[in-house]
């Protein structure tokens, strides 16, 4: 390290930064539920640890190497911030698509540059750092742009708070200013940054966080437990250690470090173990018993809140559909009758998705007995089939025989049925064909019995994938979002489980695995 008195705290800082924009853009990576935001963030977050990763190797170990990582990390921020608050605002008027592609080539003018003796040159450095700093204020006034076009609501109040993050973050990096005029003073502003960082990583990851008391909330849960964690270690080695001990200040980073890698570590033993023991799900479950308990929490408060909600929503909904129907008895125009008959179509479908909120929300208790799977997937053809209008349908079946009873809620296993099947004719506007199969799988983790749904659609897109069996998400125009749901928490408290595939152009597969009576 260097000599001088900044340079163990530069050092540090420098450490710090590049360390949590890795274990952030790793913890993203790791999540199940990475769209093109999270996805922007992570590679922002790892160019700014190719950047300043780079730095604090060249310090450690110099080598021409560090220097080129350095500046290829450098050079890719530009652009992958101008795409990450392109996916964040979503808004062409603030920033358009061709912003991030004109700021890739400048990049990439910039990079092929470094390879001439023009490096060397004093303006080339000046260049790259104003070309850095001034997309970053512009992507800065875009946030701003944008927060102050919103109307007002808890959106607006979270990009505000994160619109003044980014602000002080700017304004307090410049202290870095007194380092330059006075070498005593500590450079601060990859402290701030990295702090910075974890405040987006906060507001991308937590939509639900729209209070800043929430914010400060978790901020402060963290801070605790990063200085108590930093006591504890302090004191032990103090006792132990004697004058050897390290800095409180490294004490204090590495505590962070430790902190905020603790998610990311625990996704990849999840991963790792899941990896390497297949067939010990329930060792598993047991390892990481505090999830479940905290799905049931979650559950359970859903539980309570849900004929809240209804009750509070259908009265004033059987008023205004009572009044509605009274209007209409009295009403001469055909206009008028037009625009009633628009009010109580709209209550009935309000009370509708009333309805399939309290379904889903509902606790179930299955009625699980042995039953005869292919018994219970032609009662649902047979409906199926009666509410079918349209003829270009073709519905074919395929059942294997003599396959072994399955633990089943009949009436709950043709409501999944059906909800997948009216999902996949819906799907085939112009026609087309559903075929239901049933099959014995055999496993090590124990036989069940699947009903396969295919039909002949578009298919599902690939982004909508991983979003299907979550509540209120549809693709529909008048959608509620919940058949899917409904249907896996239904196969859940069956023991089994829903699986899609999707076939681009070819249609979509549904499949259904029900456990066998133990």
């Amino acid at each position: 390290m260097p000599g001088s008195p900044a340079g163990i705290p530069a050092t540090m800082e420098i450490f710090t930064l590049a360390a949590v924009s890795l274990i952030i853009s790793v913890s993203i990576l790791l999540r199940r539920d990475r769209g093109p935001i999270l996805l922007s963030y992570a590679a922002l977050c790892f160019a700014v640890f190719l950047h300043k990763g780079g730095q604090f190797f060249g310090t450690v170990v110099p080598a021409g190497f560090w220097g080129s990582m350095s500046l290829l990390g450098l050079l890719g921020i530009p652009p992958l911030t101008v795409a990450f608050f392109q996916n964040l605002v979503k808004d062409r008027h603030v920033l358009r698509r061709r912003d991030a592609a004109v700021t890739a080539l400048v990049s990439i003018a910039l990079g092929a540059a470094s390879f001439t003796p023009f490096r060397e040159r004093f303006s080339f450095t000046l260049a790259l750092e104003i070309y850095v700093i001034g997309i970053l204020l512009v992507c800065l006034a875009a946030l701003i742009l944008y927060t102050a076009r919103r109307a007002a609501g808890s959106e607006k109040k979270r990009f505000l708070y994160l619109t003044l993050a980014c602000t002080a973050a700017f304004l307090l990096s410049l202290a870095d200013l007194f380092q330059h005029l006075h070498g005593a003073f500590p450079p601060l502003s990859n402290i701030f940054i990295a702090t910075l960082l974890y405040f987006v990583l906060m507001f991308v990851t937590h939509p639900q966080m729209a209070e800043l008391r929430e914010i400060m909330a978790r901020t402060l849960f963290l801070a605790i437990i990063t200085v108590t964690a930093t006591l504890m270690a302090w004191a032990i080695l103090r006792l132990f250690a004697g004058e050897t001990t390290p800095p409180f200040t490294h004490l204090m980073v590495a505590s962070f470090l430790i902190v905020i890698a603790i998610e990311p570590l625990r996704e990849i033993l999840k991963k790792l173990l899941t990896l390497l023991f297949p067939d010990s799900r329930e060792l598993l479950r047991s390892l990481f018993a505090f999830d479940e308990k905290l799905e049931r929490e979650k559950s359970l408060l859903l539980e309570e809140m849900a004929p809240v909600f209804a009750h509070e929503i259908r009265n004033p909904l059987g008023s205004i559909k009572g009044a509605a129907q009274y209007l209409r008895s009295e009403v001469t125009s055909e206009e008028n009758r037009k625009l009633v008959d628009v009010i109580i179509e709209e209550v009935n479908r309000l009370n509708r998705v009333v309805s399939q909120f309290l379904n889903f929300a509902r606790p179930y208790q299955p009625d699980l007995k042995p039953r005869d799977i292919n018994r219970v997937v032609e009662r649902a053809v047979d409906i199926i089939r009666a509410n079918i209008l349209s003829e270009k349908i073709a519905i074919q079946t395929d059942l294997r025989s003599e396959l072994p009873a399955v633990n089943a809620d009949p009436e709950q296993l043709i409501q999944v049925i059906l909800n997948i099947a009216m999902n996949a004719i819906e799907a085939m506007p112009e026609g087309g064909t559903l075929m239901l199969r049933t099959r014995r799988i055999e496993s090590d983790g124990g036989d069940t019995v699947a009903i396969t749904i295919r039909d002949t659609g578009p298919g599902i897109r690939r982004e909508d994938m991983k979003n299907i069996f979550k509540p209120f998400f549809t693709t529909k125009e008048r959608g509620v979002g919940l058949g899917l749901a409904i249907s896996q928490r239904i196969m859940r408290g069956h023991g089994g489980h829903i699986r899609a595939k999707s076939l681009p152009g070819r249609g979509s597969i549904f499949i259904i695995r029900v456990g066998l009576p133990s």
